[in-house]
């Protein structure tokens, strides 16, 4: 959108507002606004994107003004919503309790360009987006332009569902924003759902646009899509991937999350509970992009394996893009080639353990139930570990309850079971009894401790992970029952998972600081 069709449209809004406040709107005054805000009682506000406000004259706002506005714009929806024909302006009402609006807050609809340039090598990919981000960081934006670029420049078929016409504007007639997609409007928002499905059963969609899925029917209607084998494009509640994961509705989007109960030997072999957390099923969404700001966003290119990593609590880092960054033109053929055949090798470490040792004990949040305060923050003060406990269990990584008080049920308890968090129990408040429960929930031993008090740990670990290295190259070629050199349990459990990403079996032998692993390969029986 230029200049002269942005002042066109906002010609548009000036047009509703009563004469008092238009003599106060200059012809500047909105191009950095994101809203107007007018309240009975209060003085009419122009909000800027940089989180300034300014006032539109020294009277407050009447209700006359209100209803002057009301009268000239279509009439509200049961979410309180209405807009402008013919522009991406949305115009929201606060009512009080006997119904009467007695604020309006006036959004200013903008078409933006080039704010997915930096992401369209996945975009064109064909694979189903979620974006995430809180609100007015530009999601819904970014819907709009990824519509008409698929529409318009790769000549799909695309749907949009237009909840509350806040991707297409109001009014029949879809805004050229989205080009040539075709728009399916949403008359309330619990429909939305059905309109989901419709558009893939009756207008035979390639790409589905939807902005904000919240609820767990929007979900399973997302997969369903999904699974008919449409692209779909969408936001969803919630800042980042993490929150998405501990929401026990949406979670159903990266795949949902279920408990799951390991053996004996395999919880040791692990290193963890016997209890922890496993993704369920394949993601709805192949790709993950948190939008951070409006010029930056985290990409997880893989959904499945990004959600895999943050339930076993290794660390995962997000490809960073930037609205305004450069990015190298596409590589020639025969590097494409040369990065696959690299890809291919049997021997591409692609878990990066050094960052995993860095970053093994990351800020942990604990919520705890029926147990001291007082000790759990002197533990954490002598154990110098990152954790802190915080009110809400929404807000926690685990629960440490009193076992106790969890015979008969608590609200705490349940909140933990909706949002998969993992309950760790303790018989006593005694000092030793929390304290070995904690280290039991941040997985913390001797070794740990070690780490933080010698620098040198981290070479003893490279050179033990070389180790193991060296002998999956060797296993890979025909060797077997190779013995790595012995080593402390936690470096023991790095090269246990890198040996075994490989397809190949590790197993702990020797007592005591003989303790050590065996590498052989996996023999196949043939029938």
């Amino acid at each position: 959108m230029n200049k002269t069709e942005f002042q066109k449209d906002i010609e548009l809004l000036i047009d509703v507002l009563p004469p008092k406040i238009k003599r106060n709107i200059l012809s500047n005054t909105l191009d950095e606004a994101i809203e107007i805000v007018l309240d009975v009682g209060r003085l009419p506000e122009v909000r800027l994107g940089n989180g300034k406000i300014f006032y539109l004259g020294n009277e407050s706002v009447t209700t006359d003004e209100i209803d002057h506005i009301v009268e000239k714009i279509p009439e509200f929806t049961l979410d309180n919503r209405s807009g402008i024909p013919g522009t991406l302006h949305r115009i929201s009402a606060i009512r009080n309790r006997q119904g009467k609006i007695i604020g309006l807050t006036c959004r200013i609809g903008r078409v933006i360009t080039g704010t997915i340039a930096c992401i369209q090598d996945f975009v064109t990919q064909g694979k189903s987006i979620l974006f995430l981000g809180r609100p007015g960081v530009g999601k819904t934006t970014k819907l709009r332009e990824i519509a008409r670029l698929m529409a318009d420049d790769l000549g799909k078929r695309v749907v949009v569902v237009d909840t509350s016409n806040e991707i297409a504007g109001d009014g029949d007639i879809a805004h050229p924003a989205i080009g040539k997609a075709r728009r399916m409007q949403v008359s309330q928002p619990e429909f939305q759902k059905d309109i989901m499905i419709e558009a893939v059963e009756n207008h035979t969609p390639e790409v589905i646009v939807v902005d904000e899925i919240g609820t767990d029917q929007e979900a399973a209607a997302a997969r369903t899509i999904a699974e008919r084998g449409v692209m779909l494009i969408a936001t969803a509640h919630g800042n980042t991937l993490e929150n998405l994961i501990k929401n026990p509705t949406m979670s159903d989007l990266i795949g949902g999350v279920q408990s799951v109960t390991l053996g004996d030997d395999e919880a040791k072999h692990r290193g963890c509970q016997k209890t922890v957390l496993e993704r369920e099923k394949q993601p709805t969404f192949d790709i993950v992009i948190e939008i951070i700001d409006r010029n930056t966003l985290a990409v997880y290119k893989d959904t499945a394996e990004a959600v895999d990593y943050i339930l076993r609590g290794w660390p995962i880092t997000p490809e960073i893009r930037k609205v305004d960054q450069e990015f190298a033109p596409p590589k020639k053929e025969i590097e494409v080639k040369e990065e696959k055949k690299a890809e291919d090798s049997p021997l591409n470490f692609k878990f990066n353990r050094e960052k995993y040792i860095k970053d093994v004990k990351k800020h942990k949040k604990i919520c705890i139930y029926a147990v001291s305060r007082s000790i759990v923050d002197k533990i954490i003060e002598r154990l110098d570990i990152s954790a802190e406990i915080v009110r809400n269990v929404e807000d926690a990584d685990f629960v440490i309850a009193h076992k106790n008080f969890a015979k008969n049920g608590s609200k705490v308890l349940s909140t933990a079971n909706e949002y998969h968090l993992p309950v760790f129990f303790v018989r006593t408040n005694s000092m030793s009894q929390i304290q070995k429960v904690l280290k039991d929930a941040l997985n913390l031993t001797q070794e740990d401790q070690f780490i933080e008090n010698h620098t040198n740990y981290k070479d003893e670990t490279e050179i033990a992970l070389d180790e193991a290295k060296a002998a999956i190259a060797k296993a890979l070629e025909g060797s077997d029952n190779i013995e790595l050199q012995p080593q402390p349990q936690q470096i023991r459990k790095l090269q246990h998972e890198l040996i075994d990403s490989h397809g190949l079996r590790s197993q702990s032998i020797g007592e005591g600081s003989e303790r050590r692993i065996r590498v052989t390969r996996i023999k196949h029986e043939t029938s």
